[in-house]
């Protein structure tokens, strides 16, 4: 599983109606996280645990002094989870990437709701967006502060 973090002071995902303009929103936080995720195969239940924990408790909001010292859990800050198979990208050989890295859709919607479900058991407050939907990502970064973890 592949995780990319990015703190926020808000996050929102929509999801463009065909043939409109119209958008049909879908998730939203305000400070705290959006987690795009990215589940690999064999992604096993011990590591989207993992991944949840780490997710819930990795200090990188500040605390009264300025330092990376509080987690969203700590903040109580909200999670949005987007799933985006593209962090799976090989991008090593010509000019097309390659998703062979990343798990089949049934393994990895499967991935994706347990790591939605494990964050929810860590006691944050989790949004989603909505899986293989083509949608729209709005983030403030907060920093930015953007971390990478790979389990």
């Amino acid at each position: 599983m592949i995780v990319l973090l990015q703190r926020v002071l808000e996050a929102q995902v929509v999801r463009r109606a065909e043939g409109g303009q119209a958008e049909e929103p879908l998730g939203a936080v305000g400070r705290g996280l959006l987690a795009f995720v990215c589940a690999e195969p064999g992604d096993s239940a011990a590591v989207i645990a993992k991944a949840a924990r780490k997710t819930a408790r990795l200090r990188i909001f500040e605390d009264e002094n300025g330092r990376m010292n509080l987690s969203a859990a700590d903040i109580g800050g909200g999670v949005l989870v987007v799933s985006q198979f593209t962090l799976a990208a090989d991008c090593t050989g010509g000019s097309r990437p390659s998703f062979s890295n990343g798990a089949s859709p049934a393994e990895a919607q499967k991935a994706y709701l347990a790591y939605v479900e494990a964050l929810r058991a860590e006691g944050l407050k989790v949004e989603t967006g909505a899986f293989r939907a083509h949608t729209h990502v709005r983030l403030t970064n907060d920093g930015p502060a953007t971390f990478w973890l790979k389990f």
